[in-house]
Order: C-alpha cells, then sequence, then structure tokens
C-alpha cells in the first residue's frame, strides 16, 4: 500500500534557510506565527495528514462518491469524520481573516498545510481548497452584508464552497454562457442555467454548499463583457444564520474522471435559485478571477504534493 511522510524537516530547512523567513517578521500574520510556531504546526498538521488523511487515499478512490436517488451524494467512507477532525482542529482557518473567525496566519503556512494535504490524499484537500478561494472572492469583492452572512461559516468548515464556471454547450469559452439571472424586487436574483466538471459540487461533508456563479443579466452585452458572479447557496440562509430550505440546486450527476474519485465533480442545476451578486454587474469575470487564481495555485501544489509522494513511494520500491 502507498505510504507518505510529510517532509516537516526539508520544508522548515527551506523556510528558515533558503527563503529567510525571519525576514518578513514586520509583515501582517508572519509577527504572530515565529519560527517555533511555525514548527509546531507543520508537525501537526504533517501528523493529521499522514494518520488520518493519507490511510483514507485509497480506499477512497476505489470506492468513490455516489450520488442518490434523491440528488444528494455520499463521499467514501471516513471521509466526513475525517472532515470533522479537520474543522475542530482548525486547519482550514489558518490563513482566513480574523474579522471573520479566522487565524490571520502566513498564506505560506497555510500552503504547506495544503501541500501535506493534499500528498496525503488530494481528493479530499480539494474539499477546503475550494472553499478557501471562494472565501477568497468574497472576501475581496462581496459586500459586508454577504461576507457576514457566508464568510464565518465557510472559513469554520460548517459551509464548504466551489466555483461554477462551465457549461455543457461552450467548455471554457465563457463569453458564451446561457445561465441567467432575474433581478428580484428584494435585491436578490433567480439564477437558472446547468454548470458542468464543478469540484465538490455537492457531498454529505458540511451543512451548507456556497456556490459561487458566473450568470448573465437579462439585458446583459454579449460575451464576457456581460457576465456578472453571484454567490448561490444550496440552502436557503434562515434568520438564525444557520442552514434553512433547499435553494433549487442540485447534482445532475457526477462526472466519469479517471481518477480523484473521493471529491464529487459534479453537474450542478440550478433551477429558479435564490443568489446575491458579488461585486458589480457585469464585472463577475474579474471577481472570479480571484478564485481562479488561487485556485491556479492550488494546483501547483497539488503537483509538488503529488511529486513528492510520488518520489517517496518510488525510492521505497526501489529499495
Amino acid at each position: 500500500m502507498p505510504s507518505y511522510s510529510a517532509p516537516v524537516d526539508d520544508t522548515l530547512f527551506l523556510l528558515k534557510d533558503v527563503f529567510g523567513y525571519d525576514r518578513y517578521a514586520d509583515l501582517p500574520g508572519f509577527s504572530d506565527a515565529p519560527l517555533d510556531l511555525v514548527e509546531a504546526i507543520l508537525r501537526e498538521g504533517g501528523k493529521f495528514a499522514e494518520e488520518v488523511l493519507q490511510p483514507l487515499n485509497q480506499s477512497g478512490d476505489r470506492q468513490g462518491c455516489v450520488r442518490n436517488d434523491d440528488g444528494t451524494v455520499t463521499t467514501p467512507d471516513g471521509f466526513r469524520k475525517a472532515y470533522q477532525a479537520f474543522c475542530e482542529n482548525g486547519w482550514g482557518t489558518l490563513a482566513a481573516h480574523p474579522d471573520y473567525g479566522g487565524q490571520g496566519l502566513p498564506h505560506t503556512l497555510a500552503t504547506v498545510v495544503n501541500e501535506f494535504a493534499s500528498s496525503a490524499n488530494m481528493a479530499f484537500a480539494m474539499y477546503p481548497g475550494l472553499t478557501a478561494g471562494a472565501v477568497a472572492a468574497l472576501t475581496t469583492h462581496a459586500s459586508e452584508d454577504l461576507k457576514k452572512t457566508f464568510l464565518p461559516n465557510m472559513i469554520a468548515g460548517t459551509w464548504t464552497g466551489t466555483m461554477n464556471l462551465t457549461e455543457p454547450h461552450c467548455g471554457t469559452d465563457l463569453g458564451l454562457i446561457r445561465t441567467k439571472a432575474v433581478p428580484q424586487t428584494d435585491g436578490s436574483y433567480r439564477i437558472t442555467g446547468t454548470k458542468i466538471f464543478i469540484s465538490a459540487g455537492e457531498h454529505d461533508l458540511a451543512e451548507n454548499i456556497i456556490h459561487l456563479v458566473l450568470a448573465r443579466i437579462e439585458g446583459a452585452p454579449e460575451g464576457t463583457k456581460g457576465i456578472s458572479l453571484f454567490v448561490v447557496p444550496r440552502n436557503q440562509v434562515a434568520s438564525d444564520g444557520t442552514a434553512g430550505d433547499a435553494n433549487g440546486v442540485s447534482c445532475g450527476s457526477i462526472e466519469h474522471k479517471m481518477g480523484i474519485h473521493g471529491n464529487a465533480t459534479c453537474v450542478m442545476n440550478f433551477d429558479d435559485a435564490a443568489g446575491w451578486l458579488v461585486g458589480e454587474e457585469n464585472k463577475g469575470l474579474k471577481a472570479m478571477f480571484i478564485m481562479m487564481n488561487e485556485a491556479r495555485l492550488g494546483v501547483a501544489v497539488q503537483g509538488l504534493s503529488q511529486s513528492e509522494v510520488a518520489y517517496q513511494n518510488a525510492v521505497t520500491y526501489a529499495k
């Protein structure tokens, strides 16, 4: 069976002796994370990856995610318990803004922990990883009301996040998207359309799933200049801030993939779902690029993480 040992000592060497971590001590976040604290966090993060996440990697890929008859999705055995432990230990809060429940530590630290988690179990790590990207987009472009409504639960991991770009007829040409947004008198919008290849689009790990959705408001210009960004929760947010009634969001199917079966890549259907504008009308692509660029960095971390665990197992096999 494949194994994984988090390269904590190698990482600490890089931080101390190659990147000169101490030089950044006067920057926000770094002043609260001296090297002794960094070492403690990385050793615990590595331990969590090795002991909790890695044992679920192979079994999770073999079992995969299952779409149920009611449109819900069940993740592989052990994923829910592991995700609960992930949230309880605060691993998703490391670099998030303190105003919304984050620890405000350097993104460097969160990136290293993400690498360990991705090496141990990339399918699992994608659930909180996508949430972090959605949090970044909302933090940058959402109104204060939307931030207060969504960010605390997303940062805590009670709710997760997704990115909804691609549609069946247009692939990556976002200028051709057809998902529409109809303004309502209360300031919300009704979102209708279908998105494909939505990683972590539906699952049983969290109470709610917060979708960031690109759509076109009625009468908007053609092409990418007429795209707006909306936050669309799977479940309506109740008056007490908890997840309430269903919101016209459902998983149509799970995409067939060669691997990463422990993460549910979904066809998502939005049927007159309530959503709220993020940022300005027709400026949605710019707002979504916050999450897209974070995802690009995340893909780079995934490449590094997979090369690390592949190397470790290749050495073991060769010996």
